[in-house]
């Protein structure tokens, strides 16, 4: 795809300083002060085409080495209009710049086909009005998501320049996000780390799965917090951002994520158990619902003030039920 097939579109031409000699291209489009890219708008970019180096199409982690011409053709942005709502949202903090939310399970983060109303974004619009659209029109203010049914922390961007900084943040590691997991099973080590690629499921698109095709690094980490007879409760820290990563990972281990129905935390899991546990397995799912995953703890450096931001979330009513319910039943 060339800029004339663009209708609308902005081609800007910029030349590498020799001092981003050895930089990779997809990095340094996105340090461009003046465009503001977002990881996601980059990624899209190159993909279709849009970026030029010397008159070439080239990959992302193509290197720099500093003189090249880069033209970069930026299609008009699809306006989609976000009617807010009056959902009922945990806000936790709140400044001129950006927010922390407490999302709860059950809730959408952002629009998609399907789901167009009673999002968090509805709510998010409703209650801030003005926020950053870098991510798209339709998931304004959304700098990472959670699946609808993990409850936690998520950090919302009021403004473009609070976007793009907490994106570079995700991308360097220095935006920690911290969860609390009740895997199936037991994991051998007390501590771990998970470091195998993700990319989408070749047998159903609409999941992730393990694969060296097209898949992107996907680390996660793990402390084990208690053992159950059955089950770990871990803490997991995620050292990337990938769809599904932590339900993903597990699920390959052959620990999937209680309670989650789309990688084998439900019945497939618990078929294969030993059977005198199937009954307290049965009488779980009754009070539990959703995979017992909890965005749990959020550290960020503040991008305007450059002050060290800490939030933590208790786990919510049906997640300390149901470790609960396992104490009471020595398991």
């Amino acid at each position: 795809m060339t800029p004339e097939n663009n209708a609308g579109s902005e081609t800007v031409t910029i030349t590498v300083p020799d001092d981003c000699a050895r930089e990779r291209l997809d990095k340094f489009l996105g340090n461009l002060d003046n465009l503001k890219l977002s990881r996601t708008k980059v990624v899209k970019l190159l993909s279709e085409g849009l970026v030029l180096v010397n008159g070439a199409v080239v990959a992302g982690k193509f290197v720099l080495t500093g003189g090249e011409t880069i033209e970069i053709t930026v299609p008009p942005r699809t306006v989609t209009e976000i009617i807010g709502e009056d959902i009922p949202i945990d806000i936790i903090y709140e400044d001129e710049h950006l927010a922390v939310v407490n999302k709860q399970a059950g809730l959408v983060t952002h629009p998609a086909v399907g789901n167009r109303s009673g999002t968090l974004v509805n709510a998010l619009v409703h209650h801030f009005g003005k926020l950053s659209e870098q991510a798209g029109s339709d998931r304004p203010g959304i700098v990472h998501r959670l699946d609808k049914n993990t409850s936690g922390l998520l950090v919302i961007a009021r403004d473009d320049e609070t976007y793009v900084a907490l994106q570079q943040a995700i991308q360097s590691r220095e935006l920690k996000r911290t969860y609390h997991a009740l895997i199936c099973g037991h994991v051998q080590e007390e501590h771990g780390l998970i470091d195998l690629p993700i990319g989408r499921s070749t047998r159903n698109r609409t999941r992730m799965a393990i694969t060296s095709v097209k898949g992107r690094e996907s680390v996660t980490e793990y402390q084990l917090l208690k053992r159950y007879r059955s089950y770990d409760l871990l803490e997991v820290s995620l050292h990337t951002g990938r769809t599904h990563q932590i339900r993903v990972h597990f699920s390959h281990l052959g620990h999937p994520v209680f309670g989650d129905p789309d990688y084998g935390g439900r019945e497939k899991w618990h078929k294969g158990m030993f059977a005198p546990e199937r009954p307290l397995a049965r009488k779980l799912f009754g009070v539990f619902d959703r995979q017992a995953l909890h965005a749990k703890k959020l550290e960020f450096v503040h991008p305007a003030t450059g002050e060290a931001m800490s939030f933590e979330s208790d786990l919510p009513e049906d997640f300390h039920n149901l470790l609960a319910m396992l104490d009471e039943e020595g398991a």
